[in-house]
């Protein structure tokens, strides 16, 4: 599990906001000495499942926390307040949407899905290995 959050961003509910995600990835990865590409892919693809899924039928936030592990890696989670478990999907090669999970689990050491106690939503993770 992630370490305590060095920072934290709530998420407006419109998909625009995801050049501001970009820009808050690049600030805190950068003060730590890492390169942001795929850390702001991951943490993109994970805040925009969120806002398209999760957001929609719920009043609670899009929280983005970023925090390194132990082992000095980069753990990024997204919590929401829905309870709708996200999961990977096979997308065809002509399909516009669908391949956020499966590009996370591509650049992602490893990533989950942890439930929130008396079901007010969850968090999904992932840990990207700092080279």
């Amino acid at each position: 599990m992630g370490g305590a959050a060095e920072g934290e961003m709530v998420v407006k509910r419109d998909p625009a906001v995801v050049a501001e995600v970009r820009r808050f990835v690049r600030l805190v990865v950068g003060q730590w000495g890492m390169d942001d590409f795929v850390p702001c892919l991951v943490a993109c693809e994970l805040v925009t499942n969120a806002l398209q899924h999760a957001a929609s039928g719920t009043d609670g936030d899009v929280v983005l926390r970023l925090s390194r592990t132990e082992d000095d890696a980069l753990w990024v989670e997204v919590q929401d307040a829905a309870c709708g478990l996200p999961r990977m999907l096979a997308a065809d090669a002509s399909s516009e949407t669908g391949r956020g999970l499966f590009i996370v689990d591509q650049y992602a050491r490893c990533w989950g899905i942890r439930a929130l106690a008396d079901g007010v939503g969850k968090i999904v993770f992932a840990v990207i290995d700092r080279s």
